[in-house]
């Protein structure tokens, strides 16, 4: 009979582990729990029968037993919240007809034509990319800074930079921008990308959809699911592009 207890406590166990992981798998796309919610999700039967109290059952899945930390658990909330949005906005976007700036110009120039590649991939969501542009402003002071190109698609008529009439330049309302005359620096988190300036590796993004980070080192891989594309432009000294792609379920 002990024997048969013990046998169908790891059946239980085993069980109650498989349905703890889908329960944090889904917990992720969730949003409408709270913190004490939380709790009470990853408490057993097993912690029921055991302890008296629903408080004691929650106090033994807190930190350093089952369970995230509030703090864990507020990150993973939002970028839950993050993710879910994006994908909603992707979603609606490739319902609706899109209409690309690029779509009819014959484009000669390297920079204008990988521009032109990329522009559906980012107006829909499927690719995130990283613009950096080095070069000299309309006071021929050097300026340099990393543009999130989704971003400013969403915010910019880019009809303008492919006809030609206007140069796509980094700016201080971009991830990054450095003046070099100035000796002016300003970072910016995008809708698409958290700044990361004081890691020990450098200079990093770490994407909001997908949490994968974005390593902008040249003697370093760009990273999970990304890539780096230097460009010869007539019109600029130094323009590279990095690409990240962002995987569907």
């Amino acid at each position: 009979m002990a024997r048969r207890r013990g046998l169908d406590l790891e059946v239980y166990q085993m069980a109650n582990s498989r349905g703890r992981a889908e329960r944090e798998a889904s917990l992720g796309r969730r949003l409408g729990y709270f913190y004490k919610d939380y709790l009470n999700f990853n408490v057993t039967p097993m912690d029921s029968l055991n302890l008296k109290s629903g408080e004691s059952a929650r106090t033994l899945v807190e930190p350093g037993h089952r369970s995230r930390s509030r703090e864990e658990f507020e990150e993973k909330t939002a970028s839950a919240r993050a993710v879910e949005a994006a994908e909603d906005n992707a979603f609606y976007n490739r319902r609706r007809p899109m209409t690309l700036a690029s779509a009819g110009k014959e484009l000669k120039e390297n920079f204008l034509r990988a521009l032109a590649e990329r522009e559906e991939a980012n107006r829909s969501g499927k690719m995130t990319s990283l613009i950096f542009i080095r070069d000299h402003n309309t006071l021929g002071q050097e300026v340099s800074g990393y543009i999130d190109y989704a971003h400013r698609l969403q915010t910019q008529d880019f009809e303008a930079y492919f006809s030609g009439k206007k140069r796509l330049m980094p700016g201080r309302s971009d991830l990054c921008y450095y003046n070099w005359k100035t000796q002016v620096s300003t970072s910016n988190s995008s809708p698409n990308y958290e700044v990361i300036y004081d890691d020990p590796n450098g200079l990093l993004f770490k994407n909001k959809r997908d949490r994968k980070i974005l390593n902008v080192d040249p003697w370093a891989g760009p990273g999970e699911d990304s890539s780096r594309t230097l460009l010869q432009s007539d019109l600029y000294i130094h323009v590279v592009i990095y690409d990240h792609n962002i995987r569907t379920v």
